[in-house]
């Protein structure tokens, strides 16, 4: 009898029995508006950062890993300084102003002009992301649609929201851990309406900060995989415009 009445105070209390946690849905309704509109007031709210990483990118034809110093704002603007796995200075330097990029490879002594577009990045780490875009990946989010239409579900094992949305292009899928009362984007794709993945992002090892410790992005199509560990980073920082612009040494050659 003892038995049976202190099972029936743990069914009561709500204490799992083998069939694991779940999380209760939060209170309110969650719409793709409504789950767009927060994740935009959350972007604008990490307007700016700076951080030192490693990441595993692409330099021309040659793969590396490597430190690379990063910054970027809400204006268009992004820098990297990817800093030679060897020592010794400087591997390539890219900078977006807003409008017009820069971008200085000194391990084939040349460099590349032309429009900030979301060619830009690409330049360097061979991933097509607009300027503004990098950015939200930087801090913990994923690029946005100016519009959609889909259905939001709550997934109580994982404590997340799943979003599958109908956009320009194509569908995307987003997933937002809402556990004890967070809002972090832990995974996006967008694909084609052939069906094959256009991007796909991964954050994990989300800390207190909310900002995952490492990043994944992925263009299947252009065979390109860019992976960002992040050492450190500093929120809404002020930088200065002249940080975005890079000089070119006398008498370079412009890269083939």
């Amino acid at each position: 009898m003892k038995k049976a009445l202190l099972f029936a105070a743990l069914v009561a209390t709500g204490c799992p029995s083998g069939g694991g946690a779940k999380f209760p849905q939060p209170a309110g309704t969650m719409t793709a508006d409504s789950l767009l509109a927060k994740l935009r007031e959350q972007d604008a709210s990490r307007s700016s950062f700076t951080g030192e990483s490693v990441m595993d990118y692409w330099v021309g034809e040659q793969r590396l890993k490597g430190t690379v110093m990063v910054m970027g704002t809400s204006q268009r603007q992004v820098r990297f300084n990817a800093l030679s796995p060897q020592g010794g200075g400087v591997l390539a330097d890219m900078a977006c102003d807003g409008a017009d990029f820069t971008y200085v490879d000194f391990q084939n002594n040349c460099y590349r002009t032309g429009p900030c577009t979301g060619q830009s990045i690409a330049t360097l780490l061979r991933v097509t992301l607009e300027p503004d875009d990098f950015r939200s990946l930087a801090t913990g989010g994923a690029p946005l649609p100016a519009s959609a239409t889909g259905d939001v579900t709550w997934d109580g094992n994982a404590g997340a929201w799943n979003a599958k949305l109908t956009v320009p292009g194509g569908t995307q899928t987003i997933v937002v851990d809402a556990r004890d009362g967070a809002f972090d984007v832990t995974a996006s794709e967008l694909t084609g309406p052939d069906g094959k993945s256009v991007w796909k992002v991964e954050h994990t090892d989300l800390g207190e900060d909310h900002l995952p410790a490492k990043t994944r992005f992925q263009t299947p199509g252009q065979g390109a995989d860019l992976i960002v560990e992040w050492k450190q980073r500093v929120l809404n920082p002020q930088i200065a415009p002249a940080k975005f612009t890079v000089a070119v040494p006398a008498g370079l050659p412009t890269c083939p």
